[in-house]
């Protein structure tokens, strides 16, 4: 890891900046995977002297179990580790749906255009060879996490619009439903929804915005919007009253 900038010791003539806020709450999670030692401890360093918090991880096996456990912001993966290599882990991660949208960023030797090539078709966000200027490592993950968070806020922004508007038009379905066709034994539509995708329908029915869902099911506001345009495409509907009613005259929620 290269450094052309030494840490100055007058820390009134350099202040460290501000730490990047998660959305959640408190600074931004960075899970570091890399089975060297030295990097590990050089990166964390450096990371938590620019506002960070870090864990570590030895290979990708560990590291998909503490990513699991503690829903970093963004992952920094080398490749080539034992037990499970950084495609390993980045499959691994964006199949869940907890933390498919977690931003990965891959540390590596390798530098060719075709393995390059091959991590962003794998779904990863960025890709930096070693040895690194710590100082554009910062920025890049910096730039990733803001990004994402512009991105949710503008997902929560919008899903926010006119929920008042559709919580009426809720309790006006559900008002004519009990008034007319009662629900009572009718056998519920045949669909494959999973479990997570159920469970953000019956949240959808209740009213709550994509934020209030993604709070209950601790998960993301994106994976939310993903799992609302699952619900779309498998009902046929286009739109949450559209898919709220489909819901409540099939039975699928309560």
């Amino acid at each position: 890891m290269q450094n052309s900038n030494p840490p100055n010791p007058n820390p009134n003539q350099n202040p460290s900046p501000d730490p990047v806020e998660s959305l959640i709450t408190g600074p931004a999670r960075v899970l570091l995977v890399d089975d060297e030692p030295g990097i590990r401890t050089a990166v964390q360093a450096y990371f938590e002297d620019e506002g960070f918090a870090v864990s570590t991880a030895s290979d990708g096996e560990e590291g998909w179990q503490k990513a699991q456990a503690e829903m970093p912001d963004v992952v920094l993966s080398d490749v080539m580790m034992p037990r499970m290599d950084g495609f390993g882990l980045l499959k691994r991660l964006r199949e869940d749906e907890r933390l498919g949208g977690t931003p990965v960023i891959f540390l590596t030797a390798k530098g060719m255009t075709s393995d390059r090539i091959a991590g962003f078709r794998a779904g990863v966000d960025d890709y930096i060879p070693k040895p690194f200027d710590p100082d554009e490592l910062v920025a890049r993950v910096r730039n990733v996490v803001q990004r994402q968070e512009r991105l949710l806020r503008e997902a929560a922004r919008y899903a926010d619009t006119d929920m008042g508007q559709m919580a009426k038009q809720i309790t006006e379905i559900r008002s004519m439903l009990q008034g007319g066709n009662n629900k009572k034994g009718i056998a519920p539509a045949n669909h494959s929804f999973t479990p997570r995708e159920a469970s953000v329908l019956q949240l959808v029915a209740e009213g709550l915005m994509n934020k209030e869902i993604a709070r209950q099911l601790e998960t993301s506001i994106r994976n939310v919007e993903k799992y609302v345009s699952r619900l779309f495409a498998k009902t046929g509907t286009s739109s949450r009253t559209e898919l709220v009613r489909y819901a409540l005259e099939n039975a699928l929620v309560e």
